[in-house]
C-alpha cells in the first residue's frame, strides 16, 4: 500500500468560469449590475419593456426581466467571488455561503442569444395573424392580433377598442405572443 496521500480532485478549479444567480436589493438589479462590472466582472441583467403609470402620466421604462435577479460568471478558483456579496445593490449570491450553485449549462446562454444589443429578451419571432398582447405603452395588458410588420422593426396590430378594431402601430419590443 503506497504511503502518497490521494487528494480529492478541486472542483472548482475542473469547473471553469459558470454563471451564478444573484440577488439584488429590491429594485437596485441595474445599480448592483453597473457595480459589478466597475469592479471586472461579466454580468447580465436580463430586461424587458414595461409600463409606469404615476400622477396621470404613463411613461415606458426598462426592468428588470426577474425582478431581484442577476447572472454574474464567475470562476470559483480564480476569482474574487466573496466580493460579490459586499457589492452596492447586491444581497448575496444564491447558494451555500462556500459556494455559489452554477445555473444549468445554456440557460443564460440561451437568454443572451434572445435578448438584443440593451439586454432586452425579445422574444421569438412574429407572424402576420398571430395573438398578442401588448406589455407596455398606453395600451398595456391589451390583446391584438398582427396585421403587418416591416423592417424597422414597427409592427402594424388590430385592437378591438369600444366593439370595432382599431389598427395601432407599435415597436416589437411591446408585444409578447399571447395563447
Amino acid at each position: 500500500m503506497s504511503t502518497e496521500a490521494v487528494s480529492a480532485p478541486n472542483l472548482q478549479s475542473e469547473e471553469g468560469p459558470r454563471w451564478r444567480l444573484v440577488r439584488a436589493l429590491t429594485g437596485r438589479e441595474v445599480f448592483a449590475d453597473e457595480q459589478l462590472q466597475r469592479q471586472g466582472f461579466v454580468t447580465f441583467l436580463p430586461k424587458q419593456l414595461k409600463t409606469v403609470r404615476h400622477a396621470r402620466k404613463v411613461r415606458v421604462a426598462l426592468g428588470a426581466y426577474f425582478p431581484g435577479y442577476l447572472f454574474v460568471e464567475l470562476d470559483l478558483a480564480r476569482h474574487r467571488w466573496r466580493s460579490v456579496n459586499g457589492t452596492l445593490g447586491v444581497s448575496h449570491l444564491i447558494g451555500p455561503e462556500d459556494r455559489p450553485t452554477p445555473v444549468p449549462h445554456g440557460v443564460v446562454e440561451a437568454l443572451i442569444e434572445a435578448a438584443d444589443e440593451r439586454g432586452v429578451l425579445t422574444g421569438p419571432p412574429l407572424q402576420a395573424g398571430q395573438k398578442v398582447r401588448i406589455i407596455a405603452g398606453a395600451f398595456a395588458d391589451k390583446l391584438a392580433v398582427i396585421e403587418r410588420l416591416d423592417e424597422a422593426g414597427r409592427v402594424r396590430v388590430l385592437l378591438d377598442i369600444i366593439e370595432r378594431q382599431v389598427a395601432v402601430s407599435v415597436t416589437r419590443d411591446f408585444l409578447s405572443a399571447s395563447d
